[in-house]
């Protein structure tokens, strides 16, 4: 990761509404028929089983695309399949995008998306997850190094406090093409590896599925029966995963779990206390910039990074860990949700012991 000095700061802000259905691409005008638009974004998002991309980055973005002028968006959701990715890209090129944004699905396979849309004169921003190759326009995510750290602090400190820095844990990691998921592993060990902590086993969960992950860590239960006092999950879904096989095995207390990205459901677990911490990372601002980037490259207009990975101009945002302490302080402060979103009539108690409501 190298850092250099800012280039050009985007002086430039915008939104897009168009739609496209998982497999089929559709073209969608933002004010205006599509041919007096100025052009076309392809949003390439990567899954629907994380609920941020269709629940935030996707409207972020088609809103501020919409707000920065009359361009059309072809959006497509990969479904978690690489191939299906590259169909929706080919799709996208040949309707004549003139830029694209790309969440891979699988950061060394998207390589020949980026190599297809250069051939073409296409610039692309890779948004949220890193692609592994290729000359990309612009990089946009967070620190996900320090994703890791946060949740590893976290957990580490929790089991001290608890009087467990020493136990057995279960470390449930991400999907292992996802180049995110390999920093937030390395950001984790970097906290853990220093403690006391006896690691029981590891997996890299396949496609972030919450299943795969409920699966291994029941087998995981039942191997090391009464030895678990936590589980690093390096995200919210994986998380939900582990918390239905501990509540299936009826493990109580339950064990130290973390999470990542502020799903509705993490918080909910965590004012009830089956989840102990979340990643909240602030995704409006991360895809509006993206979505300004992308209509800047559109327009010709020169764009500037506050640094530089592997040649690309590049922003990383910071992320925050969130306990039960600092929901209201964050999430809630900013909207992302709000107590009424969160706190419904099956964890009302559960709120007024948090603080998020009166009794």
């Amino acid at each position: 990761m190298t850092n250099t000095a800012p280039r050009r700061r985007p002086l430039f802000r915008g939104l897009v509404v168009a739609a496209l259905t998982a497999a089929t691409l559709t073209l969608g005008a933002c004010g205006g028929d599509a041919s007096s638009s100025e052009g076309s974004i392809a949003l390439l998002l990567p899954d629907a089983k994380t609920a941020r991309y269709e629940t935030f980055d996707r409207p972020y973005f088609e809103a501020r695309v919409a707000e920065l002028g009359d361009i059309d968006v072809l959006y497509a959701n990969a479904d978690q399949d690489a191939a299906k990715q590259q169909q929706q890209a080919e799709s996208a090129l040949a309707s004549g995008a003139d830029v694209l944004v790309l969440d891979p699905v699988d950061g060394r396979a998207a390589v020949s998306i980026v190599a297809s849309a250069n051939a073409q004169g296409v610039p692309v921003v890779s948004y949220d997850r890193l692609v592994a190759g290729g000359d990309l326009a612009y990089y946009v995510s967070f620190d996900n190094e320090k994703v890791g750290r946060l949740q590893a602090e976290a957990f580490v400190e929790e089991l001290e406090r608890r009087g467990q820095g020493t136990g057995g844990i279960l470390i449930v990691n991400g999907s292992p093409t996802d180049g995110n998921a390999i920093l937030f592993r390395e950001g984790a060990h970097d906290v853990i590896d220093e403690t006391g902590l006896r690691i029981l086993a590891e997996y890299d969960t396949p496609d972030w599925s919450p299943d795969k992950a409920q699966d291994w860590v029941a087998g995981q239960i039942a191997q090391f029966d009464g030895e678990i006092v936590g589980i690093y999950a390096a995200n919210d879904g994986v998380a939900s995963g582990a918390v239905a096989a501990l509540r299936a095995a009826g493990v109580s207390p339950l064990p130290v779990v973390t999470g990542q990205d502020a799903e509705l459901s993490a918080l909910q677990r965590i004012v009830r206390g089956d989840q102990y911490m979340t990643v909240y990372k602030a995704m409006k601002p991360q895809a509006e910039l993206a979505a300004e980037v992308a209509v800047a490259l559109l327009r010709g207009e020169d764009i500037e990074a506050p640094m530089e990975i592997a040649g690309t101009p590049t922003t990383l945002l910071d992320p925050v860990a969130v306990t039960v302490d600092d929901i209201a302080d964050t999430i809630v402060a900013d909207d992302f949700w709000t107590v009424e979103d969160i706190c419904t009539a099956d964890y009302r108690a559960d709120c007024v012991a948090a603080g998020l409501l009166a009794e």
